[in-house]
């Protein structure tokens, strides 16, 4: 697979990767960002995704609607997302398209106007996603939860900022921020599908080019001592919302592959231990779910469930339990192999469709700055012994290191 994939940096420090896959009739193109909520100071808190929002509202070349129907009239679709460490701006299509999808991004990327009455409009539409996702509790309290986790550091602040912020910002500071931080040393073009690599280069050393971006260096914050005193929030719901979980790991640790396998076995569908404990043998929850995420130092893990109030002492008990048996008793073969079996499984499948190939490719550039191929993870994943997993358990899942947070009925 890796003779498929192609890489190369331009002289202005631009990467340009990709994938071709030939038996596909369609693309998918991305510009990534490395820059993401954990870039900004406490003043610039939400600035990313405003500006991803902002970069849909016209360039000097099109006006929002012509950009909007760029990909639609050709049957792709354009789009894009901000998460804490990176931002992507991407389009799927067929691969005739290609250049009009290069074409479109670039001129977002490159080009933005910032009219001033779209970004007073805008303010108001971040502000209300803002009090949807307060509104959904899972996702306020893993807000939260991740705030109490990371206090008084980039990791904790919420990727949409916070209102006064949001309020607060001008077409300057718009201007200023893609200044600083999309530099072309600081963009990864990422293109899989049916795709030709000296044609994309080309186009990016024609096009992507800037005179007046100077990337400013973002230095990884250290991390504050962890503060392990429970979170408990009320809302006017009908469920508790239950979470159980830590700082996990970082994106290249030696034991990720550990985690992933113990995040399987606990939490990784309908046969794991957890579903099977407290949903089918007590039915104290209708969701039940481990969740991990890794940063470039750090990461989070845990366990989310939501049930009625009255169970969450027992919902509690049950989780711990099951964490503490990883540590006291090895795993039976059978059910490692088939934890390998069913991560190595969605792992494959989740390769096949050309949006996650070309996400594969720039992750892999942000956090190895190398093509990390399927079959090294898969060898990584079969590598695992039953002995590891114990050994892994003793230390991760001391209870010391873990935090509870609690959204309980008013």
């Amino acid at each position: 697979m890796d003779d498929l994939i192609t890489k190369t940096v331009l002289t202005n420090g631009l990467t340009v990767v990709t994938e071709h896959i030939p038996s596909v009739k369609s693309v998918t193109a991305g510009i990534w960002v490395k820059s993401g909520a954990r870039h900004e100071t406490q003043k610039q808190a939400g600035v990313t995704h405003f500006l991803e929002h902002m970069l849909f509202k016209g360039t000097k070349n099109r006006t929002a609607f012509e950009i909007a129907q760029s990909m639609e009239s050709v049957g792709g679709y354009l789009n894009a997302f901000t998460s804490t460490e990176y931002t992507c701006y991407y389009a799927r299509c067929l691969d005739t398209e290609l250049t009009t999808a290069l074409d479109v991004l670039s001129d977002m990327v490159m080009n933005p106007i910032f009219p001033k009455e779209e970004i007073e409009k805008e303010k108001k539409v971040v502000i209300e996603e803002m009090k949807m996702y307060r509104d959904s509790p899972d996702d306020y309290l893993f807000e939260e939860f991740t705030s109490h986790l990371f206090q008084n550091h980039p990791l904790g602040r919420p990727i949409l900022g916070y209102e006064e912020t949001v309020s607060a910002f001008s077409d300057a500071d718009l201007f200023q921020y893609m200044r600083d931080r999309y530099a072309p040393e600081n963009l990864i073009v990422a293109v899989a599908g049916k795709v030709d690599h000296d044609t994309v280069l080309q186009y990016c050393q024609r096009v992507l080019t800037s005179q007046d971006r100077q990337l400013v260096e973002h230095p990884i914050e250290v991390l504050s001592p962890l503060d392990t005193t429970p979170l408990s929030l009320t809302k006017s719901i009908e469920q508790t919302h239950y979470i159980w979980g830590r700082r996990g790991l970082h994106f290249d640790d030696a034991q990720k592959y550990v985690l992933l396998l113990t995040n399987t076995l606990l939490g990784g569908g309908m046969s794991s231990r957890l579903h099977q404990n407290i949903r089918e043998k007590y039915g104290y929850c209708y969701s039940v779910q481990t969740f991990n995420q890794s940063f470039l130092e750090t990461g989070i893990w845990g366990v989310y469930v939501g049930t009625d109030k009255e169970y969450v002492e027992h919902v509690h008990e049950l989780v711990v339990e099951q964490l503490n048996l990883l540590a006291k008793e090895e795993i039976a073969s059978k059910e490692l192999s088939e934890a390998k079996a069913q991560l190595k499984g969605k792992l494959l499948l989740s390769q096949e469709n050309t949006s996650n190939r070309m996400m594969r490719l720039a992750k892999s550039e942000i956090y190895y700055k190398r093509h990390v191929d399927l079959d090294e993870l898969v060898e990584h994943i079969d590598r695992v012994p039953t002995e590891d997993m114990m050994t892994f358990a003793q230390g991760f899942m001391s209870e010391s290191e873990f935090v509870e947070a609690k959204l309980t009925p008013k």
